[in-house]
């Protein structure tokens, strides 16, 4: 649903999500409500998200990332900045392992090395 915030007006962001939740299966509402609480609340913080992102990359600002790297650092700095039940090196491995699965060739190294700048 992150992801979605790149093509997407804030204004749907809401019937996105509901769009996106119902074709869930086996998903409990206490998922569902987790979820949707941790879109909105990362959603709402992008301006915050990208320029702490961006004060830590040369030569790649958030303009220029592909988009799924992107997503993947937003989510993780979300959680190691606003999300108390989300340790930081947690998040931090979780998004590695989504860039292995989603992102390109360079994309674990990259997203690990942001990471890593913005957790000192």
């Amino acid at each position: 649903m992150l992801f979605g915030v790149e093509f997407n007006d804030k204004s749907e962001l809401r019937e996105q999500m509901e769009l996106y939740m119902d074709q869930l299966e086996d998903l409990s509402g206490k998922d569902r409500e987790d979820i949707c609480a941790k879109v909105q609340a990362a959603s709402e913080r992008l301006t915050q998200i990208d320029g702490m992102i961006n004060a830590r990359t040369t030569g790649w600002k958030t303009t220029r990332m592909n988009k799924v790297d992107l997503t993947i650092l937003r989510l993780a700095v979300y959680e190691m900045e606003w999300d108390p039940d989300v340790p930081v090196s947690v998040a931090i491995s979780e998004a590695v392992l989504l860039a292995k699965k989603f992102g390109g060739e360079g994309s674990p190294a990259f997203v690990n090395g942001v990471l890593a700048k913005i957790a000192k």
